[in-house]
């Protein structure tokens, strides 16, 4: 990947004129474009000390006092690309085994690492392998502790190895559900037949069964060694202190044995070029196509990723113009991936209905040629460069973001300083490099591309219902006893961490519209979080889909902008504004530099008061809906939770309603037009505003924005009929074709974010299922019987009752066991209780996580916005770590005894037809 491809996504968005920001608030700052200048004035690299401990271990520290909160993040050098004939997969197998304890701390560490509050996870890649902790500041010696623990003396025996390897074949098992995957893998075996890059970082199969406890265990004392990695620690600390921690901790860690250094070879790609065609069960037609590039380091590097951006960089971009809003797709992408060898060069499309590959191929194919012989505009390679640099900016908003970035630029380009000389580079770029390396890189002879054609579609699968009955002859082991655990936890210091966080101002203007304002000076950046009572719920079960067609065609032109105006206006300043309809509202989600602020508003007003639908996009939309329909019914995951929706709420519920094909057809313009009229209301929307801001002009400008939106008459309310718990246990099979692996819903309705009881129901799932490494389902169903990748439960408490839900994922042959035990811990559950420690534990894991959501302005903002949407107190930001400690073991008992009802539950399991088979 490259290096502005580390976060999950690239901000591109919306912006105002300079001459609107100026008109409108003549004292806000003027829009500026972010140049390198700007990012180096919140410089990822400065106050960066690099530390070489003397046994090779390098040293990241980066003192950032924003929030009480610290990152430790451990890079080791070695991914996929480091494994040997017969060990594809090793890498992803031994992170899995990270987990597993040590000699000193026999124990799952994901138990460990929640008890101390940390949000942590892992991760293998092509080159890298890394693991994030992201805790309150005083349990930052406690981390070191249990990192350097690991990296030395990680148990890897017979019994360890046994459990994760039905895990990580679960997890195998599950990635071949996708079309995509199954396409990608074979696209890139063909592309590098003789490199590691063409193998699939997580394994296969038949290597991950065949691993010795000696190979994997050579590979991790190879590998797993100071010289071979790069810690990384960022947030609330002081340098020199943590410094001679370190030194404590990993400086007496041994240097493990020699590496032998993995040869990068250049890829020529002479193969033949016929296409690969997959015809297998699917939903909709996919393509892949993939060429070569250099590796991260080459110089064209700032050039390629500047050439993709213009590609694909919002709905402006060449790609999406060319494919997209022609109607042949429904959607593409591509990405420059760049590491330590020579990568390459992805694109992905998925066929509109209806739509030929080899058509959507030749329009690719045209508009990469015509990138080749003309150079690109002066306007389109500023917006390139603009949206770059601001990602970096909007990207690393967060403490553990910034962690990530310099861990993986140490580990794939050698130097963390590597990102400002990448930054410095995308603003030397030219046209004549963009097309220069356009030529050099995406020539037809280079391509390897495939194209997987669906020969069957879920929607002729069949439902089965079953006895309803399962054969719980399944005794679950004791619960972890919190005191074993706590023996091996590493002690935390004594610093107490005051919470002070601000809490939002509140304004409605005379039309009703809510406001929460929270300036937040840390990062020059604004976070937008808001939601408008124009959702799902809505639907009726004949039209449904029309909220969401609604609210995905609001930016596709107004009475003074049409749709490739409004995406240029915001793309030109790489910020982002969009809409997405869900169960309870129309969520509305915009970041942007701070300066950009007044666009992002106005565009927002501009947009939800006066929309035009025009008629062609309403129909490129719909036939985007239905092939996301497709795509839907072939995913175990969102069959499964969609027929679990259904078999707890009655037809007349207003959750009980699901797009269909025959019901997106039937929605009309008239009909969006109504909708949108109707429910698109000041009176019904509630928005929050984080960032560097200052509150009275902003105040001004949302008044000049929205104070004159109004609405006629009453808001539109729904009914919504009480639900009662299944009389008894009720199962129901969706086999789709061609699906290796299986995923279970168990559940029925719940409660409200309002019920009272909502805190000892959080307290109380925390300890059933609230992580799937440190929870009773996790410990019993995942790591003891290793019957699934990963399972966990939750309420979804809004602001109606939504479901109490149990998920995981199992091969198809292991659903029963795993639901019969998963039935069997919850009758464990109610029929003995929790003890004291437990709740302690629990309630402790969540309140000291808490800091770390409140450290990442774009979570302020949504927390914010959805206590002010379930009609909670704006205290209540401030106050929900008392609320859980407050939280009794009566309490908890009596959420069991009225929430927990393992005789009366919903099954539902979608994917592969010998999940239905019944039970063992």
């Amino acid at each position: 990947m490259s290096f502005r491809r580390l976060r999950p996504y690239i901000v591109v968005g919306l912006c105002l004129s300079l001459l609107l920001s100026v008109v409108l608030l003549p004292n806000f700052t003027n829009a500026v474009t972010p140049t390198t200048a700007t990012v180096s004035g919140t410089s990822l690299t400065q106050g960066v000390r690099q530390t070489l401990l003397d046994n090779g271990l390098t040293v990241l520290t980066k003192e950032v006092h924003t929030a009480p909160v610290v990152s430790v993040q451990v890079w080791y050098k070695v991914g996929s690309r480091n494994e040997g004939a017969g060990e594809n997969g090793i890498s992803h197998q031994l992170e899995h085994l990270m987990f597993k304890g040590t000699t000193e701390r026999p124990i799952q560490f994901g138990r460990l690492l929640s008890a101390l509050g940390s949000q942590f996870n892992a991760f293998t890649s092509y080159d890298e392998t890394a693991y994030f902790n992201t805790a309150q500041r005083d349990k930052l010696t406690a981390l070191l502790s249990l990192e350097a623990d690991r990296m030395e003396n990680s148990l890897i025996g017979s019994e360890q190895l046994k459990s994760e390897k039905r895990v990580v074949i679960s997890e195998l098992q599950g990635y071949e559900n996708s079309p995509g995957y199954r396409l990608s893998r074979e696209v890139m075996r063909k592309a590098f037949p003789s490199r590691a890059y063409g193998l699939p970082v997580g394994g296969t199969k038949a290597d991950v069964e065949k691993f010795t406890v000696e190979q994997v265990r050579n590979y991790y004392q190879t590998y797993y060694s100071p010289d071979n990695a790069t810690l990384v620690i960022v947030g609330d600390f002081a340098t020199q202190p943590v410094l001679k921690t370190v030194k404590e901790t990993f400086g007496k860690l041994p240097k493990q044995g020699k590496r032998v250094a993995a040869k990068p070879t250049v890829n020529t790609n002479t193969k033949e070029k016929t296409p690969i065609v997959l015809k297998q069960p699917g939903s909709a037609a996919l393509l892949q196509a993939v060429y070569p590039l250099p590796d991260a380091k080459h110089p064209d590097v700032p050039a390629i990723d500047i050439m993709d951006t213009i590609l694909t960089g919002g709905r402006s971009s060449r790609f999406y113009q060319a494919v997209v809003e022609s109607g042949l797709a429904s959607s593409v992408s591509a990405s420059p991936v760049e590491m330590i060898e020579p990568g390459w060069y992805e694109i992905n499309a998925t066929a509109a209905p209806g739509q030929e590959l080899s058509k959507i191929a030749q329009t690719i194919e045209r508009s990469l040629t015509q990138l080749q012989q003309q150079p690109v505009t002066a306007e389109e390679l500023q917006r390139a460069k603009t949206q770059l640099a601001a990602s970096f900016i909007l990207g690393n908003q967060d403490i553990t973001s910034q962690a990530s970035q310099l861990g993986y630029a140490q580990t794939t380009a050698g130097d963390y300083r590597y990102i400002e000389k990448y930054l410095a580079g995308v603003a030397k770029v030219t046209a004549a490099d963009v097309q220069r390396v356009a030529k050099t890189y995406l020539s037809p002879d280079k391509q390897t591309i495939g194209f997987f054609e669906p020969t069957q579609t879920s929607d002729a699968a069949n439902s089965t219902a079953c006895s309803g009955r399962t054969v719980e002859n399944f005794n679950p082991g004791k619960p972890v006893d919190p005191a074993e655990l706590a023996k091996y936890l590493p002690p935390a210091t004594s610093a107490t961490v005051d919470s002070k966080q601000p809490l939002p101002e509140q304004f409605t203007l005379k039309n009703g519209l809510k406001f929460l304002l929270l300036p937040d000076k840390s990062v020059p950046t604004i976070n937008l979080s808001g939601q408008i009572d124009a959702g799902n719920e809505f639907d009726s079960n004949q039209k449904a889909g029309l909220a969401s067609l609604t609210a995905d065609n609001l930016m596709n032109g107004t009475k003074t902008q049409n749709a490739l105006t409004l995406a240029k206006k915001l793309e030109d300043q790489g910020a982002s504004l969009g809409f997405g309809s869900n169960r309870e509202g129309v969520s509305i989600g915009a970041q942007g530099l701070s300066a950009n602020l007044p666009v992002v508003i106005q565009t927002l007003a501009d947009v939800v008061q006066n929309a035009t639908f025009p008629a062609d996009q309403l129909e490129l939309s719909r036939q985007r809906e239905l092939t996301s329909l497709k795509v839907q019914l072939d995913d175990p995951s969102a069959l499964g939770r969609r027929e679990f929706q259904q078999a707890i709420y009655p037809s007349n519920h207003p959750f009980h309603s699901f797009p269909t094909s025959e019901s997106l057809k039937s929605i009309t313009h008239e009909d969006v037009v109504k909708f949108y009229q109707q429910h698109y209301r000041p009176d019904t929307t509630t928005i929050a505003l984080v960032g560097d801001f200052e509150p009275i002009q902003v105040k001004a400008l949302l008044q000049q924005a929205f104070g004159k939106w109004q609405a006629q008459g009453k808001p539109p309310t729904l009914a919504f009929p009480p639900v009662s718990l299944p009389s008894t246990t009720e199962r129901l099979n969706k086999p789709i074709p061609g699906k290796a692996e299986a995923v279970t819903y168990i559940g029925y309705s719940g409660i409200s974010r309002r019920d009272p009881r909502y805190y000892a129901a959080l307290v109380l799932n925390q300890i059933l299922g609230g992580d799937t490494l440190s929870s009773r389902l996790g410990t019993e169903v995942r790591d003891r019987q290793g019957l699934t990748y990963g399972i966990y439960s939750g309420f979804a408490a809004g602001i109606n009752p939504g479901p109490f839900l149990i998920q995981m994922q199992t091969s198809p042959e292991d659903a029963a066991a795993a639901i019969n035990s998963t039935l069997a811990l919850l009758k464990q559950l109610q029929q003995q209780g929790v003890t004291a420690a437990e709740l302690n534990t629990a309630k402790r894991s969540i309140t000291e996580s808490y800091p770390v959501d409140l450290a990442s302005p774009s979570n302020v903002a949504g927390i914010t916005l959805s206590n002010a949407v379930y009609g909670l107190s704006p205290a209540e930001i401030r106050e929900f770590p008392q609320q859980i400690q407050a939280v009794t073991q009566a309490q908890v008992k009596q959420a069991i005894q009225e929430l927990i009802h393992p005789d009366k539950v919903v099954i539902v399991t979608a994917g592969s037809n010998t999940a239905a088979k019944g039970n063992r």
